[in-house]
């Protein structure tokens, strides 16, 4: 695997959500009750 890898516990490690953003779009990852991740623009 090349470039960086970032854990899940640490992208929310306070918040179920967090924003990204991505040239001049904003998408939103969240993380479920099922413990899923879901990205949405």
């Amino acid at each position: 695997m090349r470039g960086s890898r970032i854990d899940s516990s640490e992208l929310f490690a306070a918040e179920r959500e967090i924003t990204i953003a991505h040239g001049v779009d904003t998408y939103r990852l969240r993380l479920t009750s099922q413990n899923k991740l879901i990205l949405t623009k």
